[in-house]
């Protein structure tokens, strides 16, 4: 765990991998801990096993570190927030996304554990998961960067908090997740501590993901259960995610991991028993089905009945 309250943001985050596309910006790129794995010839993502995705050709990264919540759960560090930051121009971020990803995983290519093939293979990204940290659709050109992405022939992913409905309606990745963080207003402002009350905005978001369907694009909620804190109410998880429409619903525990650790406890996650058990609560309340379950990474996934 870094300290890092004293250092610049930039620099502490350096030290923690994030890979930055400008010095004066804070669009940064990091391949995630299952990307190594998979590159080492070692376990893949639950988003391999859900969703196809093959973890070592996966590029993770974001427009912006900016956010407008500061859940509980985030690993992300709220201490390194860029105050004031110039927004790059979206062929910018795609033109460097190459040498960012060969360049943090440099020190792989001369592993033993690391074959000619899976190296060639992960500098060549397939897909592209705008996830990484900060809310992305705080960044003014996002439809423009997942058009862009979308023309390399790779697959996108888009992970928002929902609170900016009208940018999310402009976007049109290959899978659209949103976060619901709590079954009602309540739950939501304690856990997210947002800048202000987004609740209503965030509904609005999740009820459009069932008009997405209708244009091939896929669409999931993702639900991160914290014990104590937001794992109550099944039932109203489940008429909000039934209205949603949409197409899967990970419901995940929340892992002690990062930052977080400096706002939560390890008592505050949950066994992959009690995300089990929480989801057969979800089920009679809504159509759909169990897709698959990881419980190595405390996921189950569901699928809306056809």
């Amino acid at each position: 765990m870094h300290s890092g309250q004293c250092e610049p943001p930039e620099k502490a985050l350096r030290g923690m991998g994030y890979q930055f596309f400008h010095p004066d910006s804070s669009a940064a790129l990091k391949p995630c801990l299952w990307c190594k794995r998979s590159l080492t010839g070692g376990d893949q993502c639950y988003k391999n096993q859900f969703y196809g995705i093959t973890s070592h050709r996966c590029v993770q990264m974001t427009p912006t570190l900016r956010c407008n919540h500061k859940c509980l759960f985030c690993w992300r560090s709220f201490e390194h927030e860029y105050t004031g930051e110039k927004d790059l121009d979206p062929k910018e971020i795609v033109a460097r996304i190459p040498f960012l990803q060969k360049k943090a995983l440099g020190g792989y290519k001369v592993s033993p554990r690391v074959t000619k093939e899976k190296w060639e293979e992960a500098l060549q990204p397939d897909q592209y998961a705008i996830s990484l940290s900060g809310e992305p659709t705080l960044y003014p050109h996002l439809p423009e960067l997942i058009d862009l992405l979308n023309q390399t022939g790779g697959t996108t992913f888009l992970v928002s908090n929902g609170t900016m409905p009208n940018v999310l309606k402009q976007c049109h990745p290959y899978q659209k997740y949103i976060s619901l963080t709590g079954p009602d207003r309540e739950t939501y402002l304690r856990i997210a501590r947002p800048d202000e009350d987004y609740w209503d905005r965030i509904l609005e978001s999740l009820s459009d993901l069932g008009h997405e369907t209708d244009t091939g694009h896929r669409t999931a909620i993702r639900v991160t259960l914290v014990r104590g804190i937001n794992d109550q109410n099944p039932e109203g998880y489940a008429r909000i995610i039934q209205e949603s429409g949409a197409q899967f619903v990970e419901v995940k525990a929340y892992m002690h991991v990062g930052y977080s650790q400096r706002r939560l406890t390890i008592k505050h996650m949950p066994l992959h028993d009690e995300v089990e058990r929480f989801t057969q609560r979800m089920l009679p309340h809504l159509s759909y089905k169990i897709r698959g379950e990881n419980s190595l990474s405390r996921v189950i996934c569901l699928e809306r009945d056809s």
